[in-house]
């Protein structure tokens, strides 16, 4: 197999899950070429016997009872075979000539090891106004040219989870990592909690291996994004969720960390001000508290940790 194609999921919606399977058999690239991987991670019902494969000749279910994104997409990294593995989710749409694109960018591209593009949405319902710049909370990608860099803090060449593509060394090499790493184990979403860094802590792989990551204008897919994911709620919690979890990402790759700075009554009479002036909808005031209560968390895990590993040094 040239590629391998890795489906994870828990509890679907069966039409979101269908689209994104309609797109992979409608690939331009041969079946003989690639493999598919459908990996039930500890879905109430399972898939095996409601989710029908037999038009591909190299597909196979696999199931995960281990809940979670990291231990489901790892299911799939062990389970597969080819050279360049793909991520795909069941909410996204893969255009139909994905993974020949994917194939062609990891040719042209030897020097990087983690690569993905365009990520347009298409909405169950109408956008809130309010979202306003906080729409990439909804994994929304837009790539105007192709870039790529070996910059650990370069967010602009970092590709996301949806539709990723990597070479198996850098897959092996993040396996290990979550072997070793119990943090890194559990970055991405588990049930319904919003964690993440999952697919940037795979694209640091790459960095440990000497290799890349970018972006081509080439791969384009698009997210199914449901109802549900466009209410304050959502919005709110994954700030939260994403805030803590940069936090313990940063500080389990060594990169610089700061403690957020104390929040005085002077600086909520600063942003009341500025969202007055400005007219910031407070739907993005609610936001921003989230995301800050998420930094306070991931900082109070931190230096939690440091201070028991402390204490079981000072023990030992």
């Amino acid at each position: 197999m040239n590629c391998s194609a890795i489906l994870c999921t828990h509890n679907p919606r069966e039409d979101f899950l269908r689209r994104a399977l309609d797109a992979l058999r409608a690939q331009t690239l041969p079946l003989t070429q690639w493999e598919l991987l459908l990996i039930d991670n500890a879905s109430e019902v399972p898939l095996a016997g409601r989710i029908d494969l037999s038009w591909h000749p190299h597909a196979r279910h696999v199931r995960e009872e281990n809940l979670g994104l990291t231990p489901a997409r790892l299911c799939g990294i062990c389970n597969s075979t080819a050279d360049i593995l793909v991520f795909v989710d069941d909410d996204t749409v893969l255009a139909p000539d994905y993974l020949e694109q994917a194939l062609a960018v990891g040719k042209d591209w030897p020097f990087i090891g983690a690569w993905g593009g365009n990520v347009t949405p298409e909405y169950e319902k109408p956008l809130p106004a309010w979202v306003g710049s906080q729409v990439w909370r909804l994994t929304v990608v837009e790539v105007k040219e192709d870039v790529w860099s070996n910059l650990r803090e370069s967010f602009i060449t970092l590709p996301c989870g949806a539709g990723l593509c990597f070479r198996r060394s850098v897959g092996e090499a993040y396996w290990k990592r979550c072997q070793t790493q119990t943090q890194a184990a559990r970055f991405d979403r588990q049930g319904k909690t919003l964690t993440g860094y999952g697919d940037m802590d795979l694209c640091h792989s790459a960095f440990d291996l000497g290799l890349g990551a970018g972006k081509s204008v080439r791969l384009r897919l698009t997210h199914l994004i449901p109802a549900a994911r466009l209410t304050l709620d959502y919005f709110v919690r994954h700030a939260e969720g994403d805030a803590a979890s940069l936090m313990l990402f940063r500080a389990s790759r060594g990169l610089p960390i700061n403690p957020p700075p104390p929040f005085a009554w002077l600086n909520s009479l600063r942003w009341f001000i500025h969202r007055r002036v400005h007219r910031v909808p407070l739907e993005q005031y609610e936001i921003a508290r989230a995301h800050r209560r998420g930094l306070e968390k991931g900082w109070e895990i931190i230096t939690r940790c440091q201070k028991e590993d402390m204490e079981d040094h000072l023990i030992k």
